[in-house]
């Protein structure tokens, strides 16, 4: 199969980049390495079944260059952070939804068989039930939780106007190897790792209660590959399944009574939304525990390394916990690695790479 990856040269993007070449599929990333790296996907340059274009979502005749022969779209090209959506809304706009609205329309001009986007967890805004569920959000707290939002609209509409298959990803703090460390929007665990093995007192925004629902990659990986690949007459039994409903109230099926006899299911279109997360909820002291105690492993004088502790931070949701029961019913979801496990992946991958930079 022949997959177009946005953002492929990005943490996500280039896991994923690198996970469906060793599967033998043909990868086509686009990216404009404005976020990405191209040490992320330099390795694969050779490879015949690697394609990289640098290109921007945000032209749409790019757009259509990348996605021509693909099968299938894993769109994870995004202007991520919500500090960076604060200081700059209208960037956070132009990509993350007019390059959206170029992608979805790309997609639907060519004929793929399914688009499948990163969403996030940001659009459960100012909702304070937990564990979070996909059909019961809040108001969101961000320029940035707006646009995520609005792409999921995007995406029904397209959907059940075209006849697309569009699945968002709702994911929940991923974090792992790849992930930089670097620059003013780097995510808390890249940075204080950083800081860790540079000696320096991390800062916790607020006293250290907000909680957070930690995905380690591998789990996001697993995820895409389902909603990619996870047959339509798979995912419509399973609907059944988790709506409670009989074949005939299917909202995403056309039937006749006289196919149902034979299981010839016409689908008219796909639109789901899945929260992908390992389903636990940490605190950031106890991230800051754990972090600390991996990476004690490789570096003992960060034991007696103390936190500093500073404001709230303005769009900050104070809690997160995924119900991940849709995805796990619906596209047989199964995440293979918790909070603490991804941490010392993660720690063992950043503190080799921090030592080979400086001994370079």
């Amino acid at each position: 199969m022949k997959i177009l990856i946005t953002g492929g040269a990005g943490f996500i993007g280039s896991n994923l980049v690198n996970h469906f070449l060793l599967e033998g599929h043909q990868i086509v990333c686009l990216d404009n390495l404005s976020t990405g790296f191209e040490h992320n996907i330099i390795e694969h340059h050779d490879n015949p079944n690697f394609t990289f274009i640098k290109g921007d979502i945000r032209d749409m005749e790019t757009c259509k260059q990348a996605i021509m022969g693909c099968n299938y779209v894993s769109h994870q090209a995004a202007l991520g952070s919500v500090p960076r959506s604060i200081t700059d809304p209208i960037t956070t706009n132009s990509v993350n939804i007019s390059g959206f609205l170029n992608m979805l329309e790309a997609a639907k001009e060519s004929g793929v068989e399914r688009f499948v986007y990163a969403a996030s967890s940001s659009t459960y805004g100012d909702s304070k039930k937990l564990p979070k569920i996909e059909e019961e959000i809040g108001r969101p707290l961000s320029p940035y939780a707006v646009t995520k939002y609005v792409n999921e609209l995007y995406a029904d509409v397209f959907a059940k106007t075209y006849g697309m298959q569009c699945i968002g990803l709702r994911y929940f703090n991923v974090f792992g190897r790849r992930q930089d460390p670097y620059g003013a929007y780097a995510a808390v665990i890249p940075l204080w790792v950083k800081q860790l093995l540079n000696h320096e007192s991390p800062t916790i925004n607020g006293d250290g209660s907000y909680s957070r629902d930690f995905t380690y990659i591998e789990n996001v990986i697993q995820a895409n590959e389902k909603a990619l690949f996870t047959p339509t007459n798979q995912i419509v039994e399973n609907q059944r399944e988790y709506y409670n409903i009989e074949l005939d109230q299917h909202k995403y099926l056309t039937q006749d009574t006289s196919l149902s006899e034979s299981n010839d299911i016409k689908v008219k279109f796909i639109s789901e939304v899945f929260n992908i997360a390992y389903g636990g909820n940490i605190s950031l002291l106890e991230l800051y525990k754990d972090l600390k105690a991996a990476l004690c492993m490789h570096d003992p004088v960060i034991s007696s390394i103390e936190p500093q502790i500073g404001a709230y931070r303005s769009g900050d949701i104070p809690h997160s916990q995924a119900s991940i029961l849709k995805a796990q019913t619906i596209l047989d979801y199964d995440p293979q690695f918790d909070a603490k496990e991804g941490f010392q992946l993660a720690a063992e991958w950043y503190y080799d790479k921090f030592r080979s930079s400086i001994n370079s």
